[in-house]
């Protein structure tokens, strides 16, 4: 109540003071926001640059004293003030973190609130430093599963509402879509992140022993690329390409099954032609504790080094925009990502989003396991990728069996990991 006093007091103070007491009024001066320019480096084809567009003129709608720009990544160039980095290149970016200034600086410098604990495990593997503190922005991740057109299936005389949930199931199902007509009955995209880190932790494989030494040549991956190959010379499995070359084979209906990325069930969902239907990545039945876990992989946003206060603020203030619950919810719904924090995860959980994440729930479900944290996958250093793509693409050609194809690449990636792990190790 004291407040209610003092009030009536200031007020009457003003009236009895002399005029002559009253200093004079100085005219007001509008003071024009100084408008900082940043840059956000990316390397995403036309569509998908396109929805990042939307992203960002939100944010520039919002700003008067920030605003970002977005330019397509030149090779060699020194970084910009925000740059993406895929799932294809991550490695890449870790080898020349002295280029990028640690995201939990950026923020605290910028006083942006920036908790890392509060994002899922998961989603941090590979971008935070030693104390557990960010050092990029996990924006865009997801995990492979399962896709079937339901039409096909029906043609078939398979259940649309019951899809394989076993690679054995998945060959029966090829067998029955092939004998229907279908001349692609599975495909896959991404056949190093699917195929050997994902096929591995889902059934409990390694693809690096103990030392560190590449072992993606076990019983498991053996037998799953051998397994691959007998579709391929059956016409049950087609290949289309190392990138996702096969999702736009699947969603002109073309095929009727294809693993890939859980965040491709929004696209499929709006623009397919096709009805679809989305389960879990399947697993082998007769491997011991299988299924466990697949991994989570995507896009993350590195800060450039060498950049002005007042760049590191206006980056720091569109890092906080992307984080909040309203953007998360839209990126999430719209591109089908994990969300990063538990605000968002939980209003992706809702009955009201439910049916349009149906990818999305899967895919938490696929992550739930305490070994989600392996650092090392194949996928994401470029080098080894690419090995490994050349042996299986000998594997589909005929030209080799599965382990003589295994074996030489884990051969040939054993030679050139040693000098990129030195550079990996640790942020």
């Amino acid at each position: 109540m004291r407040s209610i006093k003092i009030l009536p007091a200031l007020f009457a103070l003003a009236f009895v003071l002399p005029v002559s007491a009253a200093p004079k009024a100085k005219p007001q001066v509008a003071v024009k926001a100084v408008m900082t320019e940043i840059e956000f480096s990316h390397q995403l084809d036309e569509a998908r640059a396109e929805r990042l567009e939307k992203v960002v003129e939100r944010f520039n709608t919002q700003q008067k004293e920030a605003r970002v720009t977005l330019i397509r990544h030149v090779v060699n160039d020194a970084p910009k003030e925000i740059n993406l980095a895929t799932r294809d290149d991550l490695a890449r970016f870790i080898a020349n973190r002295a280029k990028f200034k640690p995201l939990h600086e950026v923020m605290r410098d910028a006083k942006e609130p920036l908790d890392s604990a509060k994002f899922s495990p998961e989603l941090r593997v590979g971008i935070v430093d030693s104390k557990g503190k960010l050092f990029a922005l996990p924006v865009a991740l997801a995990t492979p599963v399962l896709y079937y057109n339901k039409v096909a299936f029906r043609k078939a005389g398979l259940d649309p509402d019951q899809p394989p949930k076993t690679w054995w199931a998945v060959q029966q199902a090829a067998d029955k879509l092939f004998d229907a007509g279908s001349r692609c009955p599975y495909t896959t995209s991404w056949p190093t992140w699917v195929h050997i880190d994902n096929l591995s932790a889902w059934n409990g494989g390694e693809v690096a022993d103990a030392k560190g030494n590449l072992a993606f040549n076990g019983l498991v991956q053996v037998k799953h690329v051998a397994m691959l190959a007998t579709w391929h010379k059956s016409k049950f499995f087609s290949y289309f390409g190392r990138r996702d070359e096969a999702d736009n084979r699947f969603a002109a209906g073309e095929c009727g099954m294809l693993t890939s990325s859980s965040a491709l069930y929004g696209e499929l969902h709006e623009n397919s032609k096709i009805e679809i239907g989305v389960a879990p990545l399947p697993y082998h039945d007769d491997v011991r504790d299988a299924p466990q876990h697949t991994l989570a992989d995507g896009a993350s946003l590195w800060v450039g080094a060498g950049k002005t206060p007042a760049e590191y603020k206006a980056v720091g203030r569109f890092m906080s925009f992307l984080l909040g619950p309203e953007m998360q919810v839209e990126m999430t719904v719209a591109g089908g990502f994990l969300p990063m924090t538990p605000v968002a995860r939980a209003a992706s959980n809702s009955k009201l989003l439910s049916t349009d994440l149906e990818a999305l729930q899967i895919a938490y479900r696929q992550l739930q396991s305490k070994n989600t944290m392996r650092a090392l996958r194949v996928s994401q250093i470029e080098q080894v990728r690419l090995i490994i793509d050349e042996e299986l693409e000998a594997v589909w050609a005929n030209k080799k069996p599965a382990k003589e194809a295994l074996d030489t690449a884990v051969q040939r990636g054993n030679v050139v990991l040693p000098a990129l792990l030195k550079a990996r190790l640790p942020l």
